[in-house]
């Protein structure tokens, strides 16, 4: 089943999913939705892309999403600039609650190791959980095979090493000179 990000199969309405079995779901987005997701992105291209899985409820209120996010994205080699293709299979998981718990109040909150709980609304957007799935899932540096950061320098300038950009490496030596003189 193809379906479009605007087509209402996408928006589950919470009170139409069944609470006696879980109510599964198959995303195949189109070309026109892959490419309008490549550029939200910043990439390249998104060559393939479904989205599969189910809701069930989780307790008198609130609801399980379970699914795998699979594509393969292209993006540019952050060395070259080549296209670099990527195959992605990511299990993705949501808890949509009807009572989210209350945070303490005070001027800093440290952020829950568990960022999977969702406020549950009136509905849940597959849609908007494929696109955040994909975007965590895509490589921060992409490389295409073989590719090395360059050592670039000036006519006459020897490059930089990576023994050279060690911050002590400077005080070791002179550390060393003063040792055979003292």
């Amino acid at each position: 089943m193809q379906q479009r990000r605007e087509d209402p199969g996408i928006r589950l309405r919470v009170a139409d999913l069944s609470t006696a079995a879980p109510t599964g779901f198959d995303i195949v987005p189109d070309a026109d939705w892959r490419a309008a997701l490549a550029g939200e992105r910043g990439i390249l291209g998104v060559r393939k892309l479904r989205f599969a899985g189910q809701i069930a409820p989780a307790g008198s209120a609130d609801w399980q999403l379970t699914g795998t996010l699979g594509a393969t994205v292209v993006q540019a080699c952050v060395v070259t600039l080549d296209p670099v293709s990527t195959r992605l299979d990511e299990a993705v998981a949501r808890t949509y609650l009807a009572q989210m718990p209350e945070l303490p109040e005070a001027a800093e909150v440290e952020m829950p190791e568990d960022d999977s709980f969702d406020a549950l609304g009136e509905h849940i957007d597959l849609g908007a959980v494929l696109a955040e799935a994909l975007a965590l899932a895509l490589p921060l540096y992409p490389r295409a095979e073989g590719a090395d950061l360059a050592q670039v320098a000036g006519p006459g300038v020897t490059p930089m090493t990576d023994e050279d950009a060690r911050p002590f490496a400077g005080l070791k030596d002179l550390r060393d000179k003063l040792d055979k003189k003292g």
